[in-house]
Order: structure tokens, then C-alpha cells, then sequence
């Protein structure tokens, strides 16, 4: 009798589905199928062989194995298993999430090849009428070597010609497999990198693969050479044939991270983030799967890639929001590789200069080895924080006349400023200041920010736009003004302030092309006076030498939200922008202008010591019961009308008001409507995360059973990083 395999597809459903294994078939868990589903045919990855289907079913065959091999080797996909239990999200999508978009499709798990151009002729056989052909050949036989189509058009000769001189028999094609795009490197220094003494003795600290799982928190100011430990670590502790996961929180994090990794590993270095096409994550998979000895630099979903020889996880910024998925599939990459970590029985490094208070109070816990490294490389020091009160003071596109005075004198030392606005577009809101008039948002609860380059106004949450006006849409008066400062309006007035120095912005819209980060680096790192304009883009890890003065537009922001990470996430992001100022030979000042220079939090902060502040937000968590003191989920629901998802959530409530969790809600969202979709939610919190987790999958049991109206969607996001 044929056996029966349990089947997952990536449907937003949670259940398997039951296939016949045909006679002669071996199959294991996270192996490819094609089964029929329907009428079509999809991708599968089993998940159970050998199961007992239901009583008086008739299971269809599977149609075919697409591999002899998993795709998914035990140890992911027992970690996608955890993961889909512990976030509450189905099986089927969590698995395939490890693959890349041509596995899903089904496509072959092999890498796409290119066809290489060889010259095997004399390029005196060319006959005289095509000179064209000649000097494509000759260039062939000049480069010595190989090159493909790509490489021949961009040396300025067409496929024709290439054509013509194969029907002659001058040139040779050669396919070989495609390579993923990666920048030059140099060349690659065997040594590792010098240490300091007190990056020597944090780096002796660190627990190490022999020793098998641990996990340390890297605490390390701005500018101490967190990066110098990370290769040191891996240049003393990493096989030659074992492999090495690099987690970034951010894509244009990665030129700069790559380059300094490439100088130690060279072509050991494999990347992975958002902006690869599909040939190149398919190459870069096939490697990590086939146990190529790589050291992967990636962003979140690269920790859920089937590494086989994966010995060490280094977690950089692991404070960074950008771990958590804020949609669909909601993890936290750092969180998941703690998991991994323990799985592959392998070490951690989490490093931050401004640890998640999540890590700092597993440090005090015991569960993870705090590493301290309190010194700046070099003979840099760290910045002096100043608090610049701005109340009555007349600003000019949010600055100061003192902050203004302060960039013009850095500039006049041959040294660069950086001018940080937490705000993309050219102003906050466009007002009449006749009718009091704001543009809103028609989709959404908020409203449109005006971006002048463009001479458009956006909403920054849904995407609509539509096109600036001079006048007041409802009174028709020429007194229609921006109200408020965004890094467009900044820039502008930096640069009338300062005609004759370069003013670069660096925020999402004037990064959207591939490679301009790139350049915007590239030229900041002349050490030319300029001054850099941007949002928390620049707070991330960037390494800016000529940089000397920090001035923080406006720092009130996160004083006052109804978010309880708000405090936690204005510290952490002030004093890492900060720490962009004196990392080279000059010693650096940062200006934070605020309406609340009494505040004792900002107060703390120009002291700059993020662990006392950290101790003062543990406490203030633990009063008020907060993560980490208790483990937080929030029920999200969205429908047509407000109405309809408060009525699921009230639905829901009485069977998450078990002993041992607190529930808050059903309440509106901060934004309440959304591109014309009204949300609101539930939060629960518990002492223990089990019971909160028991909890969650009965509700999620419920609802699956349940026929909600098409236009109502439920989801769940466990250990949220925001609550609005």
C-alpha cells in the first residue's frame, strides 16, 4: 500500500494537505514536490511522510519529486517550525519564505548560465568588409579571457557580430554558471585586523564556536571598532570550511559593510538583501544550501537561509527596528537567529552601541554575556552633547541662528557637518493661513506631506499623491504656505546659507536608485567640506571621518508618543547619530535643538552613558509591567468600516481573558484608517509566554473555523515593535 506525505503550500492557510507518495518514491521533510491543487498544479514542501490520511478520503498523487535532496535541510526547517509556532503565522508560508522566488515557482534549483565568448581564430581570417567583426575578435583575443554577451555589448560591439564570427568558426561559446553582481574587492589581506587593547581584551570576552552555543551583547560607544572585533572574531574562529552569517539591518548599510569584509575573506563574501534580482538570490541560495564555505552579509531574511556548516551569527545594530517584519510573516530576524544559534549550537555576537533593552535585560539575566567596549579607535573621543534650547528662538527651515553659526564655522575649519531631520519631503503639512486649511489624506487618518522637487504631496503611509498646489484648495487664497521642516526644506535653506559648499540629502527618496548610496558615500568620504542632510538613514552605521558636527533638527519627537518604545527608540536614535561626529582626527560636537532641554531623559543623554539610561527605561518598563517584564502580543484587525473589525475584536476578547493575560481594547489604531481600510486592536500581555501562546493558537483555531466576511483580515504580531 502507498504511503501518504503531508504537504504545505505557500497559501495564507494554516493546514497541510494530504498527497499519495507514488510507488518507488523516497521522500523526506523540506523536499520539493509538484502536487495538483485544484485544477493547476503547485510547489510543495513536505512536511510529514508516512501520516495516516482521514477515514473515507481519497488522496491525490503527488506528481513529482523536484529534487532527490531537501531544499530545506532538517535544521531550517526546524527552525521555520518554531518560528511559525512561536508567530503565530502558517506553516506553508513561513517555510517557502526560505526560498527564493524561482524555487517557489518551481523552477530548477540551479544556477541560470551564461554564455562566454572565447576567440579560437586569427583575426586576419575576417574578411576585409567587416571591420567591426575584426575588432571585436581582436579585443576578444586581447583581454585574454572569456566574456560574456553583457560584457561584449558594453564594450560597444553587438550580438550580431558575435553571431557572425561563430557561423566562421573564429569564436567559441562556453556556458557557465551566473554570478551575483558584488562590487570590485580588493585584495584580500590574510592578517586580521590590529586590535586595540581594550577591542583585545572585549574580543577575548566573546564566546566562541568550541565552546557551543552562547550568546554575547557587544556594547560598544560609536566609533569603538565594533566591525574590527567582528573579522577578528571570524579570522581567529572560522573554519575554511565552515560558514558565517553577517545580519545589517539596512540595504544601503551593505557597500561599506562588504568592502571592509572583502579586504579580510575576499570572494568568501556572498551578500543577500531586497535589491538582488532573482538569478543572483537563486546563485547566492544554491551556495548557502550546497555548503560552500561563505560568509553571507545579508538583511533579515537572510537568517532563515538552509546554511548546512553555519558555525558563527553576528547580529550588527541589533538594537535596529528593521529586524521585525512588519508585514505578512512577522519575525524579528534577530530574535530568530538567537534560535538558530542555539540550534546549530554555535555562538552569537549581538553588537550595538545602543542595546534593545530586550538584550541588555537578558545580559542582567545572565542569558547572554555582556561585552563591554567604552573606548573609540584611535585617538578619536567621543562627541560632546549639547542641549540647544529653541523656544523663541526664530528658526529657518528648523534651524537656529546658533546651529546655523556652528555649521559655518565647521565649515570654515575644511570639515563637514551632518544636519539630522527625521522627516522626509519638504514640509510636514502645506496650511492656509487664511482658512486654516490642511490637506488630508483621502485614503488615510493623516495628512499629505509636500515634497517640492516634485511639486507633489504625498502620503507616506498608502503611497497616494497627487499634485501641489499654489493656492488653497477650499478658499482659493494665495496664502497656502508649508508649515513644519522636512530634508527637502532644509537642504534648500542650507544651500542659500551656504551657496558655495555641496549639501547632499540622504533620505528614501533620493536613494531610490540602485547604487546611489553608493556614490553619496563615496563622495562624502573625500573629506570635502559639505554638509550631509538626511533621516535616520544616516543614524546607521556609517563611518564619516571628516564629519565634526552633528546638530539634531528637533529632538521632542519621541518625549511625548503614546508608544512605550518611543523613549527607548529617541535615545538609541539621537545618540547614534551622534556618533557619526569625531570619529577621525577632530574632535566632535552634536547640538540637539529641543523645546525641552529640562527633560531628564535628554539631560541623561548629553551625559552619554546609554547603560544608565537604559537602567533608568528598564525600570520605568518594569513599573508599568512592559515587555520585557511580559511577553506582548497584539491582535490587529482590519475591515471597511470601523465597526466590523471592533466587532471581531470583541468577538475574539472573552477568549483571550483566560487567567494569567491581561487584555487592552479593542481599541482604534493610531492611524485608524489606512488606504480606506479602518483598523483596530487588541493587546495582550502575560507573565508567561507559553500560556500567552496557548492562548494565541486557540483564538487562531477559532477564527480558521469561522466564515469571516471577505472584507475583514485578522493578523497577529507577536513581541510588536510598535503598538499604535
Amino acid at each position: 500500500m502507498s504511503s501518504t506525505a503531508r504537504i504545505a503550500l505557500n497559501r495564507p492557510l494554516r493546514r497541510l494537505f494530504d498527497y499519495r507518495i507514488p510507488d518507488g518514491t523516497t521522500l523526506v521533510p523540506g523536499q520539493r514536490v509538484r502536487v495538483p491543487f485544484g485544477r493547476q498544479q503547485a510547489t510543495g514542501l513536505v512536511v510529514e511522510t508516512d501520516v495516516t490520511p482521514p477515514p473515507g478520503i481519497t488522496v491525490k498523487p503527488i506528481l513529482s519529486a523536484l529534487e532527490s535532496w531537501p531544499a530545506l535541510p532538517s535544521e531550517t526547517f526546524r527552525l521555520l517550525s518554531w518560528a511559525s509556532d512561536y508567530y503565530q503565522h502558517p506553516l506553508g508560508e513561513c517555510l517557502f519564505t526560505a526560498l527564493p522566488v524561482a524555487l517557489r515557482k518551481g523552477r530548477p534549483a540551479e544556477q541560470k548560465q551564461v554564455t562566454q565568448w572565447r576567440a579560437i581564430g586569427d583575426p586576419a581570417e575576417v574578411p576585409a568588409g567587416a571591420p567591426r567583426q575584426k575588432a571585436l575578435l581582436e579585443w576578444l583575443s586581447g583581454i585574454g579571457k572569456s566574456a560574456s554577451d553583457q560584457e561584449i555589448i558594453q564594450a560597444g560591439f553587438t550580438r550580431q557580430q558575435v553571431k557572425a564570427l561563430l557561423e566562421k568558426n573564429l569564436v567559441q561559446a562556453n556556458m557557465t554558471p551566473a554570478q551575483p553582481a558584488i562590487a570590485p574587492h580588493p585584495v584580500h589581506d590574510q592578517q586580521s585586523p590590529t586590535l586595540s587593547e581594550a577591542q583585545t581584551r572585549a574580543a577575548e570576552q566573546l564566546a566562541r564556536p568550541a565552546e557551543g552555543f552562547g550568546a554575547s551583547l557587544l556594547y560598544g560607544i560609536t566609533g569603538s571598532g565594533k566591525t574590527e572585533i567582528y573579522l577578528h572574531y571570524l579570522k581567529q574562529h572560522l573554519g575554511r570550511d565552515e560558514q558565517a552569517l553577517v545580519l545589517v539591518p539596512e540595504i544601503n548599510l551593505t557597500p561599506q559593510t562588504v568592502a571592509r569584509f572583502q579586504r579580510y575573506f575576499g570572494t568568501r563574501i556572498v551578500v543577500w538583501h531586497s535589491a538582488l534580482n532573482d538569478g543572483e538570490r537563486l546563485s547566492t541560495w544554491l551556495k548557502v544550501r550546497n555548503g560552500e564555505p561563505v560568509i553571507l552579509i545579508g538583511t533579515r531574511s537572510a537568517v532563515l537561509l538552509p546554511f548546512t556548516r553555519l558555525r558563527a551569527i553576528i547580529v550588527d545594530e541589533e538594537h535596529d527596528s528593521s529586524y521585525k517584519q512588519g508585514e505578512g510573516f512577522r519575525y524579528s530576524g534577530r530574535d530568530v537567529a538567537v534560535y538558530r544559534a542555539h540550534l546549530n549550537a554555535c555562538p552569537i555576537l549581538l553588537g550595538s552601541a545602543t542595546p534593545s533593552l530586550e538584550s541588555y535585560y537578558n545580559a542582567q539575566q545572565q542569558k547572554y554575556q555582556l561585552t563591554r567596549l567604552e573606548q573609540r579607535a584611535g585617538q578619536a573621543r567621543p562627541p560632546e552633547i549639547s542641549l540647544l534650547d529653541i523656544r523663541s528662538r526664530p528658526l529657518d527651515g528648523g534651524l537656529s541662528q546658533p546651529a546655523l553659526g556652528a555649521i559655518r564655522k565647521t565649515l570654515e575649519r575644511g570639515q563637514q557637518a551632518l544636519v539630522f531631520v527625521n522627516r522626509r519631503g519638504f514640509a510636514p503639512v502645506m496650511m492656509c493661513f487664511d482658512c486654516g486649511h490642511m490637506v488630508d489624506c483621502p485614503r488615510c487618518d493623516t495628512r499629505l506631506t509636500y515634497h517640492r522637487r516634485d511639486r507633489a504631496m504625498r502620503c507616506h503611509h498608502c503611497d497616494y499623491q497627487t499634485a501641489a498646489t499654489e493656492q488653497c484648495p477650499k478658499c482659493e487664497s494665495d496664502a497656502f504656505k508649508p508649515v513644519g521642516q522636512g530634508t527637502e526644506r532644509t537642504e534648500d535653506v542650507l544651500s542659500a546659507h551656504f551657496p558655495d559648499t555641496p549639501v547632499v540629502r540622504v533620505d528614501r527618496d533620493s536613494t531610490q536608485r540602485k547604487g546611489s548610496i553608493q556614490t553619496i558615500l563615496e563622495r562624502v568620504n573625500t573629506g570635502e567640506p559639505c554638509v550631509l542632510v538626511g533621516t535616520q538613514m544616516l543614524a546607521k552605521g556609517h563611518d564619516f571621518p571628516g564629519v565634526t558636527l552633528v546638530v539634531v533638527v528637533n529632538a521632542d519627537g519621541g518625549l511625548f508618543s503614546v508608544d512605550f518604545r518611543a523613549p527607548e527608540q529617541l535615545i538609541q536614535t539621537l545618540l547614534q547619530v551622534s556618533g557619526r561626529a569625531g570619529r577621525g582626527a577632530h574632535a566632535g560636537q552634536v547640538l540637539v535643538q529641543t523645546c525641552h532641554s529640562d527633560h531628564p531623559l535628554l539631560k541623561t543623554l548629553c551625559e552619554g552613558r546609554y547603560l544608565d539610561i537604559a537602567d533608568q527605561l528598564l525600570a520605568e518598563r518594569e513599573s508599568g509591567q512592559f515587555p520585557p517584564f511580559r511577553a506582548m502580543a497584539i491582535f490587529r484587525a482590519e475591515a471597511d468600516t470601523m465597526e466590523k473589525a471592533l466587532q471581531l475584536l470583541d468577538q475574539i476578547k472573552p477568549m483571550a481573558q483566560t487567567t494569567g493575560v491581561e487584555v487592552w481594547g479593542p481599541l482604534p489604531a493610531l492611524i485608524a484608517r489606512r488606504a480606506d481600510r479602518y483598523r483596530a486592536q487588541l493587546v495582550l500581555n502575560s507573565d508567561n509566554r507559553k500560556r500567552l501562546n496557548h492562548v494565541l493558537k486557540g483564538i487562531c483555531t477559532h477564527l480558521d473555523q469561522q466564515r469571516l466576511p471577505g472584507n475583514v483580515k485578522w493578523m497577529i504580531d507577536v513581541d510588536p515593535q510598535e503598538t499604535g
